[in-house]
């Protein structure tokens, strides 16, 4: 009784502490304990950073039909016939209302870029300045100085121009492989023709496949249009990307932006300082991501790899023995997680160079060694061949009741024409067959990852499958191939 007596005081400067702490949070007032870190100052970064970084204007003079020149000079000639001032002339314009070097009206745009080199190299968005006629480029200091087009990447929408100056700030190029999601980062541009604006935010994640060949930097940082070339600073004042586009709805910032990493973008701005264009690997296959599904029907466990689903004809791939339905897991030992790694890694490769695929094919890994080719842009697929051109119709089975196929071989002449090693023509789909997707013309080149050269084959990789799990066919259909998944009707 004493001893809880004794307590009790105790007790209550406990209970009283605990109210007077719940006041102060509910006034606003955090404890001395409690005091949150101080937010970054980007001060020194845009004092370190920011004379490097440019506006870049560009002007591309609009092309007019002959009826529309010849309508703007009557209305001209109308205005000065009545005295009335021709609209939008400016003085000491001539009085057709153009200038003297002038072929016509000019579209204007505006964008950022930072100083690359001290002699006036200057990196930038591709999208910045296509089509320009004219690229202006404004220092800090005020100069304004024209610039020539270097070269102008469009898949990577990264471009080089260069001023005539000497002795330029320029920007300190960081590692953007090392950048961390949640780390602050620093955006300087011109949005909507503002110069040296100053915005900042955090890095959201990496990786995000949202460009053509580039993995790029999503931030939350304050991007608008006017930003797009301008550079993404990290907190060490290095730039580690190249603002370049954002995701919106109206057209305006809703909080997702993305930047091209420094390390692809100085790879591609080399290439075209060194040529004017850049060099990419091709491989001359379809590849499309693996699903789960199939991973796991075809043997292979997770959905790491690139299935290929069309071999162009007379590429490299196909003359190095890649096929379709072949699952591309790693090149040149890199690793391949989804189709547009594989894309990226080949278009990384020197034209000419012999590069080894990983390739997951009916349960077995093969490496296969392929000199890869030049990406041109132009080869486009092969014509496909119509499974029904054979002059004699071939002998066809009674359909599965099972499965509701029903298929028939398919003969030499089309084998040649077709390059099949093996392969039945799908005659009929019903049922379970007809609910996977299967259809008359399609082929099936093998079942639970066993090559099926003819119908006897067919029926008997069927018969000794296990009837209560779902079987996995490789099918071509035109010029692509696909893994499809039987589920058996119960």
């Amino acid at each position: 009784m004493h001893a809880e007596n004794r307590s009790t005081p105790a007790r209550t400067r406990l209970l009283l502490s605990g109210t007077a702490l719940a006041l102060a949070l509910a006034l606003g007032q955090a404890p001395a304990t409690a005091q949150p870190r101080g937010l970054p100052d980007f001060s020194d970064l845009v004092e370190s950073v920011g004379p490097a970084v440019v506006n870049i204007r560009t002007a591309e003079k609009v092309k007019m039909s002959e009826g529309q020149a010849e309508m703007n000079e009557q209305m001209q000639e109308f205005f000065r016939r009545f005295g009335i001032p021709v609209p939008n002339q400016r003085r000491g314009a001539p009085r057709g209302g153009g200038t003297p070097d002038d072929d016509g009206p000019m579209r204007r745009g505006v964008g950022s870029g930072f100083i690359l080199s001290a002699d006036g190299y200057v990196l930038t968005n591709a999208h910045v300045v296509q089509g320009a006629d004219e690229v202006i480029v404004t220092l800090t200091d005020k100069r304004e100085l024209k610039a020539k087009l270097i070269g102008a990447d469009q898949r990577s929408d990264v471009a080089v121009v260069k001023v005539e100056a000497s002795g330029l700030p320029v920007v300190k190029v960081g590692d953007s492989n090392k950048s961390k999601v949640g780390e602050w980062v620093m955006a300087i541009g011109s949005p909507f023709g503002l110069e040296n604006t100053v915005t900042a935010g955090i890095i959201s994640a990496k990786q995000r496949d949202t460009g053509d060949l580039l993995p790029l930097i999503q931030t939350d940082v304050a991007i608008n249009p006017g930003n797009s070339g301008g550079p993404l600073v990290n907190m060490r004042g290095e730039v580690i990307g190249i603002n370049s586009q954002i995701y919106s709805q109206n057209g305006g910032y809703m909080g997702i932006s993305f930047a091209i990493p420094i390390a692809d973008a100085i790879r591609v701005a080399d290439e075209l300082r060194a040529g004017g264009r850049v060099v990419r690997g091709y491989l001359g296959v379809l590849p499309d991501d693996l699903t789960k599904e199939i991973a796991e029907a075809i043997g292979l466990g997770k959905p790491q790899g690139a299935v290929i689903r069309s071999v162009i004809a007379g590429g490299p791939a196909e003359k190095a023995g890649v096929e379709g339905g072949d699952v591309v897991t790693k090149v040149d030992g890199k690793t391949v997680d989804k189709a547009a790694d594989l894309r990226r890694l080949v278009a990384n490769v020197k034209p000419g160079a012999k590069t080894t695929l990983t390739v997951f094919r009916r349960g077995t890994t093969k490496d296969i060694v392929v000199t890869i080719g030049e990406d041109e842009r132009s080869k486009k697929l092969g014509s496909s061949s119509d499974d029904n051109s054979s002059k004699e119709p071939a002998p066809t089975t009674a359909p599965s009741t099972a499965l509701g196929l029903k298929v028939s071989e398919v003969t030499e002449a089309q084998r040649k024409e077709l390059k099949l090693k093996s392969g039945v023509k799908v005659d009929s789909a019903t049922g379970a067959a007809a609910r996977a997707g299967l259809r008359e013309g399609d082929l099936i080149l093998s079942v639970d990852n066993v090559e099926v050269a003819s119908v006897k084959a067919f029926q008997a990789q069927i018969a000794k499958a296990d009837k209560n799990k779902t079987l996995n066919l490789v099918v071509r259909r035109e010029d692509v191939t696909s893994f499809v998944l039987l589920k058996p009707a119960r």
